[in-house]
């Protein structure tokens, strides 16, 4: 809300409601935290919320309304989809004719009043200022209209359900499985689901039939959701549905299968892989939402900063060579290696991938899919790769011995290799490669660098300051070398050059301000271990993770815990995320 600071403390203060110097206190705390002046008067307890905004409103010249324990329509609530009114914290509320009241913390966001115009022509918008609670409680109702878009979808006995016992075999016709995928309550329940995963920013979409129920599930910025519980009986038409969509075997029930479609609308285009895998209640289903047209992001955009970000770029530009980035399933692995791609992406230099799956199209890329089931595996794709002269090959995974080698062999003939391998730590990298017969030599020889990551989430609008006592600082103490820690935070001058853990402000998610979780989106938190003239000569001793971890660090490399406690100390994500995602 674009309020001057000085126009609202001349009216607070005119009217008695705060001393000059409470305001002036509040206002300077808040240019510290980067947080708004009325956001910490609230928070202060110099003056109520509702109270606060009812001002604003009259300044504003626009009408106040308490959303707080409003029970909105669904048809009204639908007509901004939840993923704007989250984002920009609006919702519509009340709809007279062609009138629409629109609650909102900003009635100035002009683009957002635009775009609600835009979903029909004919509506004249008015907007209303409310509280934080109040789009708090309307958001609530979103997930309520989950509830209220699946109640008249499938009641008991209606079409599309085939009933079986949970741990038998299933024995349904063929003939009847694509009627009961065809069938229009199960058609909507599918659909419903999808549309609710996309608005959500989910990035997977679980289906888990249990013995009375099955369950769906949304993971949302890296954590699972409980969303949806559907009757048994539907759990049959659901596969077989999108069984349908993906194009795979109907009538395979003891085997797990792999597929993809495509969802496209007006406002979104997604790719969808699908993995069904039989369990003991029939089968279950994960689904990835991968979004088509999404561009790479930098790489600071991702994460990195400074010493880490320096030696990544100086070793892209090297050319030859192995780049590695390692951490488990969904650390963001795929993501780094897109947006280094993107930085290469030039028309001086041939670019061939070979990947399971291709998760996003690059343009002027050569990408190839692996199919294991006709041969196309990572070292076969790999092999044919090398006759295609390419100056830059990413391979999506080292899995296997033969992979390994013809990747370190592309890297010693004159290509950039950029791939990824499962360890949970840079240093780890060189072991795995040990044991999958590589020798020390040629991976010395070859690897520049090897990065290691986890993804956090990050904080998404209020937060909440505090300070650590000397007991969690004791706490942290046992995953990090302190005094280390103090020198890294000197020099980032995010601490004083005398001061310690207890003298610095941390910060948690505000979640009584209407955020949900606190948390929006992620980002990267990274170790970055180049193979400097000490390190090969401990790979070529077969060193442990721990010694090449130790003469890292005491290179100057930053640990994945030391970058994301810095990462709390700047207020981006908290030190509970971080213990989180390293302590697995």
């Amino acid at each position: 809300m674009n309020i001057e600071p000085e126009r609202l403390k001349k009216f607070l203060v005119d009217a008695n409601l705060i001393k000059e110097k409470d305001f002036d206190a509040a206002q300077k705390e808040g240019v510290k935290i980067r947080a708004a002046v009325s956001d910490m008067l609230v928070k202060r307890g110099l003056i109520e919320r509702e109270k606060l905004t009812k001002f604003e409103a009259y300044l504003l010249g626009v009408p106040f309304v308490n959303i707080e324990k409003e029970i909105i329509p669904h048809e009204v609530l639908q007509i901004i989809p939840e993923q704007i009114a989250r984002a920009h914290s609006v919702v519509a509320f009340r709809k007279r004719e062609n009138n629409l009241e629109v609650a909102m913390l900003d009635p100035e966001d002009l683009a957002t009043i635009d775009f609600i115009k835009k979903t029909d022509p004919f509506l004249k918008i008015l907007p209303r200022l409310t509280t934080p609670e109040g789009i708090k409680n309307a958001l609530r109702q979103y997930q309520e209209t989950l509830d209220v878009e699946f109640g008249g979808i499938m009641p008991a006995g209606a079409s599309g359900a085939i009933n079986h016992k949970p741990g038998e075999e299933v024995l349904v016709d063929k003939r009847d499985l694509i009627k009961a995928s065809q069938e229009l309550p199960i058609v909507k329940i599918v659909d419903t689901l999808m549309k609710h995963a996309i608005l959500q920013n989910a990035s997977d979409v679980h289906i888990e039939p249990m013995e009375k129920e099955v369950v769906a599930r949304f993971r949302i910025d890296g954590i699972l959701h409980d969303m949806m519980a559907l009757p048994v009986s539907s759990a049959l038409g659901i596969v077989a549905r999108i069984k349908v969509l993906s194009n795979l075997k109907l009538d395979e029930h003891r085997l797990p299968q792999d597929g993809r479609f495509k969802i496209e609308t007006d406002d979104y285009k997604y790719s969808v892989r699908v993995s069904v895998l039989p369990v003991f209640n029939g089968e279950k289903i994960v689904m990835r939402l991968l979004a088509e047209g999404t561009k790479a992001q930098t790489l600071e955009g991702l994460g990195f900063s400074g010493k880490a970000l320096e030696i990544i770029k100086q070793n892209l530009v090297r050319p030859t060579g192995m780049i590695l980035i390692t951490g488990p399933t969904g650390s963001g692995k795929t993501t780094t290696l897109y947006s280094m791609m993107d930085i290469l992406n030039t028309p001086k230099v041939n670019i061939s991938t070979v990947e399971d799956p291709i998760e996003y199209r690059m343009p002027r890329i050569n990408q190839t899919q692996t199919n294991a089931a006709i041969g196309l595996t990572f070292a076969a794709g790999l092999r044919a790769l090398v006759r295609q002269d390419p100056n830059i090959i990413m391979v999506g995974e080292i899995r296997d011995s033969e992979t390994a080698s013809l990747a370190i062999n592309a890297a010693l003939t004159g290509h950039l290799v950029l791939s990824t391998i499962h360890t949970t730590e840079a240093a780890g990298a060189i072991p795995r490669l040990i044991d999958m017969q590589v020798e020390p030599f040629l991976i010395a020889s070859t690897v520049n660098v090897i990065i290691a990551q986890r993804l956090v989430r990050k904080f998404s609008a209020n937060k909440e300051k505090y300070r650590l006592k000397k007991a969690e600082v004791d706490e942290l103490a046992a995953h990090c070398n302190m005094a280390r820690v103090l020198e890294i935070l000197r020099a980032e001058k995010i601490l004083k050059a005398k001061g310690t853990l207890l003298d610095l402000d941390f910060y948690r998610p505000d979640i009584s301000q209407g955020s949900g979780t606190g948390y929006k989106g992620r980002m990267g938190i990274y170790e970055v271990l180049p193979v400097t003239q000490a390190i090969k000569e401990l790979i070529v001793k077969k060193a442990s993770t721990k010694d090449i971890t130790d003469v890292a660090v005491a290179g100057g490399m930053r640990t994945m815990f030391e970058d994301g406690l810095i990462k709390a100390a700047q207020g981006l994500t908290s030190i509970e995320e971080v213990l989180r995602v390293i302590i697995e």
